[in-house]
């Protein structure tokens, strides 16, 4: 029976090859959208779920109320972890997380990477694959290190890595002591290397200071232990161990790894859908777009029900039973779904480099796995009984009687199913071209907003090496050489924030001042020049000229606003067990992300701590120039390093990466989903037209011009689209309200959008339909009314 019905589809479809290849193609681009988007949301939604026991690790988190407001963070104390697995039976073990920056040298390749301090537990908690060696001992010395495969291979080649040594940091010699493979796309670690955290204590970088939340602390509770037990149990820990000194009021507590990435949104004191809000976003837009393509299958199916009624009208006569005609039908859909997701896979494995390159991950399909050909298989039904569904029923449903005497209901009814279904199409259509334009003006709106300093040929190289104890050296020749204007060192890039702080206290402040949160940023001398801010009173620190500048600092106007200082130049503020003396204010400059309100800010001099010299390049000389002129004398004091450079301009741009993918997607799939709606479109007025060709014949023949035929036949489907926009207007409106309710900073949603969008499916419309209403109405009559 099934293969009767198999070969009745088959024929079916070669039939009618305009009709099928129009809903195959459709259904393939729809296909094809959702399995990327599915990809993408597979790896976003798998972030760092993939260990053995994820159901029992934890990352460490702070909370406290800072400014007004519960905070909630994830940087934690050095001295936290230890303290926690001494102390509480719930931990099995724990391991730490410290991002380092070092240079590698072997023979005369040096190379700089990123990589982590970790305790010798940390593959015990977090178990990646390991391709040599051995995670046991892997830390068992100051001196052992673990490398990527990738690392291993740029430093050492094909040779086997195990037992060699590497120079790091130009003074100390590590063994390797494994070999793990490459990080996966799904995890939020970033290392190339990982190093035992005794060479950290051997550095003298290590404290057991409760006020520096620096590093990520990761726990590793028993089986059996709860988290809501463990969390009261460890809230006041840092309370405790602060009394009679700092007197802290943050409170700690774990929250699982499993969740980190999807709720990173700090709310509250609470971690709240972040990352999971794009998501979401993205899934509702892959269900669309399938759906979308499966309407247009529905569509261009009960819009052929004339040509395939007395096929069922002769089949009932002959005893067919609605079941079985709604099993054929059902399986014409479902054998077009699977010829159309062969199509789509083609398509995925073209696009799927390009689709990596836009989202800035390695996605795959694994063609080995057969989950991967089960879920396949799943979707390949559920798409196939999705779009034929409605057409099978509708079909069957059919009566003999009527439809051999010609007197079933037509397919141009003016209100029927498939205009309903034409509407849909076009409302998620509408919808997704309005998130578009109004997500892209968001962007453009946070890029273009003030930053507050210049950033034309501001430069800035990490203190590397020996530049520390060099720096007033290497800071005078730059300055004679001609190749900068101005030097200032800091504590971080501009573009990048390290440090924030409170409890200060200046004239006028009260006990509740000592909680609000500063931004920390530091100088020694010509901030106001290198970087471009706006002096607006006082002067710039300068500890060259005034040697007691080393406890001066700058104030941000924000910090004054926040401090109700009325002549603050000249006042002093306590904190970090130093006087500050305030020598000068500047204007507000963006130094964390654009998207936030700018906080309070501190300028600190040189009683601070160093990372970064920025210095801006002189404009009367070449950038090349300018850049050799610095090099050779960053080698002359510091040969063993090789000299890197970035420039603010570039680095800023980074801060844009994920908003710009979101609206790059967001164009991409939206374009898909309006190319997909044309599709049915197309089909649904070819096939109007088709069967009024004998009604347009009579029409000019009676004397009707072209123009008013073809208004005549495209009038229909512009009342849909205008129906449908009339729908999408509200819902667009509330989904761009709330996205754009995660940004600080933000536009308003704007109402031309709202007519552009309009305009913009209208004219889709027109063109679509119009050629379509054209040709028909320029057809010559005596071949409509010829057997008449």
């Amino acid at each position: 029976m099934f293969k009767n019905y198999f070969k009745t589809a088959i024929r079916s479809l070669l039939r009618n090859k305009g009709y099928s290849l129009l809903n195959i193609m459709g259904l393939a681009v729809g296909m094809a959208s959702t399995i990327l988007i599915l990809l993408w949301v597979g790896n976003e939604v798998g972030m760092d779920r993939f260990f053995s026991k994820i159901d029992r690790l934890y990352i460490m988190n702070n909370r406290d109320n800072f400014s007004g407001q519960l905070q909630a963070w994830n940087s934690t104390p050095k001295i936290l972890g230890p303290t926690i697995k001494q102390n509480y039976p719930d931990v099995e073990d724990m391991s730490r997380f410290g991002n380092n920056n070092f240079l590698f040298t072997i023979g005369d390749k040096k190379i700089t990477e990123s990589g982590g301090y970790v305790d010798s537990s940390f593959f015990k908690l977090f178990d990646f694959p390991i391709v040599k060696g051995n995670t046991a001992n892997a830390f068992n010395g100051v001196d052992k290190i673990v490398l990527t495969e990738s690392f291993a291979k740029t430093l050492f080649g094909d040779t086997d890595p195990i037992g060699k040594t590497v120079k790091v940091d130009s003074s100390d010699i590590f063994t390797v002591s494994a070999i793990m493979k490459d990080l996966p796309a799904n995890t939020t670690f970033r290392f190339k290397y990982l190093m035992p955290w005794t060479y950290r204590a051997k550095i003298n970088d290590d404290d057991k200071y409760w006020g520096n939340n620096s590093i990520q602390t990761f726990v590793l509770l028993k089986e059996g232990a709860k988290l809501s037990t463990f969390n009261q149990k460890v809230r006041d820990i840092t309370i405790n161990h602060t009394k009679g000194n700092d007197n802290s009021t943050t409170q700690v507590f774990a929250f699982p790894i499993r969740d980190k990435y999807l709720y990173n949104k700090s709310e509250n004191g609470k971690y709240v859908a972040g990352n999971l809000v794009t998501v979401r976003m993205f899934s509702i837009i892959a269900g669309l777009i399938l759906l979308i393509a499966c309407i247009n299958f529905m569509n261009l199916s009960t819009a052929r029900s004339e040509k395939r009624a007395k096929e069922v009208g002769v089949r009932k006569v002959v005893g067919a039973r609605k079941g079985a005609l709604v099993i054929q039908f059902m399986l014409e859909s479902i054998i077009l779904s699977f010829i159309s997701f062969l199509i789509a896979l083609l398509l995925v494995v073209i696009v799927l480099p390009f689709f990596n390159d836009l989202v800035g991950k390695k996605l795959a399909i694994r063609y080995g796995n057969f989950i991967f050909w089960g879920l396949s298989l799943l979707f390949i039904v559920f798409t196939g009984i999705l779009a034929g569904s409605y057409p099978a029923f509708f079909l069957s449903s059919f009566s003999p009687v009527k439809v051999l005497k010609g007197t079933f209901k037509k397919a141009n009814s003016k209100i029927n199913p498939r205009s309903v279904l034409v509407v849909i199409q076009f409302t998620f259509a509408i919808v997704l071209i309005i998130s578009t334009i109004i997500i892209s003006q968001q962007m453009h709106y946070i890029q273009n907003r003030d930053r507050g300093y210049n950033q034309d040929a501001l430069v800035f190289s990490d203190m590397s090496g020996d530049i520390p104890k060099k720096y007033p050296l290497i800071r005078q020749e730059l300055l004679n050489s001609g190749a900068v204007t101005s030097v200032t060192k800091t504590m971080s890039p501009i573009t990048q924030q390290y440090s924030d702080g409170w409890g200060f206290s200046w004239p006028g402040s009260v006990k509740e001042d000592e909680k609000l949160d500063f931004t920390r940023f530091s100088s020694d001398a010509q901030f106001v020049k290198t970087m471009g801010v706006k002096l607006l009173q006082g002067r710039d620190i300068d500890i060259y000229q005034y040697p007691t500048d080393s406890a001066s600092i700058l104030l941000t106007e924000s910090a004054v606003k926040a401090m109700r200082l009325s002549n603050p130049v000249g006042s002093v503020v306590k904190g970090d067990g130093q006087d500050w003396r305030v020598v000068g204010i500047v204007k507000d400059f963006i130094i964390a992300s654009p998207t936030e309100k700018v906080s309070p800010m501190m300028v600190l001099g040189p009683h601070s701590w160093f990372t970064t010299i920025h210095y801006r390049l002189n404009p009367a000389r070449p950038v090349a120039d300018n850049l050799k002129t610095i090099e050779n004398i960053f080698k002359k004091y510091n040969s063993a390093y090789p000299f890197q450079y970035n420039f603010v301009d570039a680095e800023y741009a980074q801060k844009f990466v994920s908003i710009e993918r979101t609206s790059k997607l967001t164009t991409l799939f939206s374009a898909l989903t309006i190319i997909i709606s044309c599709l049915g479109l197309f089909g649904l007025a070819a096939y109007m037209a088709e069967v009024r060709t004998k009604e347009i014949g009579v029409r000019k023949v009676l004397g009707a011009s072209i123009t008013s035929i073809t208004t005549l036949l495209s009038k229909d489907f512009l009342r849909l689209v205008i129906v449908a926009l009339l729908i999408a207007v509200p819902i667009a409106w509330y989904a761009s309200h709330q996205w754009l309710l995660n940004f600080q900073y933000r536009i308003g949603v704007p109402v031309w959008a709202f007519v552009l969008a309009g305009v913009l499916s209208i004219l889709i419309a027109i063109l679509t339909v119009g050629f379509l209403s054209l040709r028909a109405a320029k057809a010559n009559p005596t071949k409509s009314l010829r057997s008449e």
